[in-house]
């Protein structure tokens, strides 16, 4: 990943709804990979490139790693800043590091995924766009 633009964080805010928490009114572990999918198409939307438009050129990203650690509980109705960043473009793969943030600014949990650039006829593994790359790796920021 270029130097320059390692220290890049998206923000992306999001409120945790009543549906989302059980009895006790924590927000249900299962509900931060929608959040983190949230964040993440949000941050490279950012940098101007949108899934969809992924999608109409064939091209998938598949999550093939999750990684998450918990370290206190989101309850209903707090605003969450999930803080994303790349942090990995090699080969096929690109990988996202996320933390979620209360609004007291405590850190309720990090987490990280890797997804695979996937061909969407072949569904076969195919290298990061150069298009991607450009993008990722020359934004001024």
């Amino acid at each position: 990943m270029d130097q320059k633009n390692a220290n890049k964080r998206f923000s992306t805010k999001l409120r945790v709804r009543y549906s989302e928490t059980d009895k006790m009114g924590f927000c249900y572990y299962g509900n931060y990979a929608q959040y983190f999918e949230v964040a993440r198409v949000e941050a490279l939307r950012e940098l101007g490139i949108v899934y969809k438009n992924l999608e109409e050129n064939g091209i998938l990203l598949p999550v093939t790693e999750f990684h998450v650690r918990y370290k206190q509980a989101a309850r209903y109705d707090e605003i969450l800043d999930i803080r994303t960043q790349i942090t990995k473009l090699q080969g096929t793969r690109i990988t996202f590091q996320y933390e979620v943030w209360n609004e007291e600014e405590v850190l309720l949990n990090d987490a990280e995924t890797t997804l695979v650039f996937v061909d969407a006829k072949s569904m076969k593994p195919i290298p990061i766009p150069t298009f991607v790359l450009n993008l990722i790796q020359h934004e001024q920021y």
